[in-house]
């Protein structure tokens, strides 16, 4: 009997890994197919490109709202974990400002895709920008603080100043082949250093 016990707890946990590997590969699945097709793109799409079936993408978002807020929140995520990682990892503290900048562009991308949906009186939508800015504002911040104490940068910029004046360039990338949002902001961060 303490066997059988035994096995059901250490199963329990695999179930658990399986379905937070699931949601993640249902939400970079989904986000990628929001990016190429926008946020009407069938479930079963979405579904294909994650590799489950359409039951598993409804037990985990009963609704099409309810992906796109947890699509929205998991790149938020993915760029508040980067920040430090990038720190940590770069040869200087400019040199992490600007790969972690290139993620949040890539983000935005992402994020003005789904900004008619967003503007929704959906529920699901309403605090997503209080939490974009709450979770990205003091990464952003820890990035600049250091690449001024490094002497690589001005240190009369601010994090929601910065987040603004990239997400202003960001937007019409989208609909003119010929607007290039990542030249403007490489632009802006060499407009940061100090020479």
């Amino acid at each position: 009997m303490a066997d059988i016990g035994s096995r059901s707890e250490t199963r329990a946990p695999r179930k658990r890994v399986d379905a937070r590997r699931n949601e993640e590969a249902l939400l970079e699945a989904a986000a990628a197919a929001f990016i190429a097709s926008g946020v009407d793109v069938p479930v079963r799409d979405i579904a294909a490109r994650a590799g489950v079936g359409v039951g598993t993408i409804y037990r985990h978002f009963p609704t099409r709202a309810d992906l796109i807020a947890a699509v929205y929140r998991h790149q938020v995520e993915a760029s508040v974990e980067a920040g430090p990682a990038l720190l940590a990892d770069s040869d200087s503290p400019f040199t992490a400002l600007t790969r972690w900048i290139d993620l949040f562009v890539d983000f935005l991308v992402t994020k003005h895709g789904l900004a008619e949906a967003l503007q929704s009186d959906d529920a699901a939508f309403a605090t997503l920008h209080a939490y974009f800015v709450d979770r990205l504002r003091p990464v952003c911040a820890e990035l600049l603080d250091a690449a001024a104490e490094a002497g690589q940068i001005r240190s009369d910029i601010g994090a929601l100043d910065l987040m603004r004046g990239v997400g202003n360039l960001c937007i019409g990338a989208d609909k003119d082949p010929e607007y290039d949002a990542r030249r403007l902001i490489g632009l802006l961060l060499a407009g940061l250093r100090l020479h």
